[in-house]
């Protein structure tokens, strides 16, 4: 196909994909029935993981639990055996670790099964600036929000590819969109995470693997205590975001195949407004209006305990 072909085709395909999902903001997509499926939720002992874990629970799923906090999963696999989950199990793991992901993923696949929805959910902040910031704390943001994504796809994803069925939910950020003054590792682990996830997700479509799907999500701050203290200069542009309504949304853009999820709905318009910044001026700008470029004063958590976003 010549070049004026192709690019053609990509114009009037970019226009129909657009329509589509225009046309979608008034017809709801079908929902895919889950039930039965087996969820594993890293970072379910608090937080947005455990209340996933809920919404998993109420369709009837099975969940794999994942955490350092064994009181804290403890909790929320009560919570999910009360909301109607068939089936909980949880278990002790540090996802930084490449080989304690990979010996507790041995453990699961044996005694559970193979997992077809994996929410990649953990993540930690140090919440200094980058000079600041000690080297081991910016090795563990690294290893828990970005690199921990690796271990796990390579756990479990070979299963999903063999039955060319499951879902890969990636826990991301807004941060993973845009840089935030103040929260340099983060940015650059979230970053990484989405570019992972696309990545991935791109390769399975190349390779014919149109049955496992893909879900990445990026949500501005939650109020879960991760980020206590923060305040958005923009309240009802860039609002706290409430984590149930977090969770909630995370399980329909699941059900329903949506590739990205942005939250709130004003993230779409900013990061295509973003992407048309080309000066570097003007990037300043554009994150002191948006209250990006003022840095994030916030009592950060640190504690491995609360894998909260």
């Amino acid at each position: 196909m010549n070049f004026f072909l192709e690019t053609l085709k990509v114009i009037l395909l970019s226009i129909w994909y657009n329509v589509e999902s225009f046309i979608h903001l008034f017809v709801p997509m079908k929902k895919k029935n889950i039930a039965g499926e087996v969820v594993l939720i890293t970072g379910s002992g608090s937080g947005i993981g455990r209340l996933m874990a809920q919404e998993f629970a109420a369709l009837g799923t099975v969940l794999v639990l994942w955490d350092i906090n064994q009181e804290g999963m403890k909790e929320t696999a009560r919570l999910a055996k009360q909301s109607g989950a068939s089936r909980v199990h949880y278990y002790l793991c540090d996802c930084s670790d490449k080989n304690e992901v990979y010996r507790v993923a041995d453990q699961v696949k044996r005694e559970v099964g193979d997992i077809s929805i994996l929410v990649n959910n953990a993540g930690i902040v140090t919440g200094k600036k980058f000079m600041d910031a000690p080297d081991s704390l910016i090795e563990k943001t690294i290893e828990v929000n970005t690199m921990a994504h690796f271990w796990t796809y390579k756990a479990f994803l070979p299963a999903m590819i063999a039955n060319n069925h499951g879902h890969l939910v990636s826990i991301a950020s807004s941060a993973g969109l845009i840089g935030v003054n103040g929260l340099a590792d983060y940015c650059a682990s979230k970053f990484a995470a989405v570019g992972f996830a696309e990545s991935v997700g791109l390769e399975l479509l190349a390779t014919g693997i149109d049955g496992v799907k893909t879900t990445i999500v990026c949500p501005y701050f939650i109020n879960t205590g991760m980020f206590d203290g923060c305040q958005t200069k923009w309240p009802r542009l860039m609002p706290i975001l409430d984590p149930d309504y977090v969770a909630k949304k995370i399980i329909h853009a699941v059900l329903t195949d949506k590739v990205y999820l942005l939250l709130p709905k004003s993230m779409y318009f900013i990061t295509a407004l973003k992407s048309y910044v080309l000066q570097w001026k003007v990037t300043s700008l554009f994150g002191s209006y948006l209250g990006l470029s003022d840095g994030v004063d916030c009592h950060t958590n640190l504690s491995l305990h609360n894998k909260l976003h």
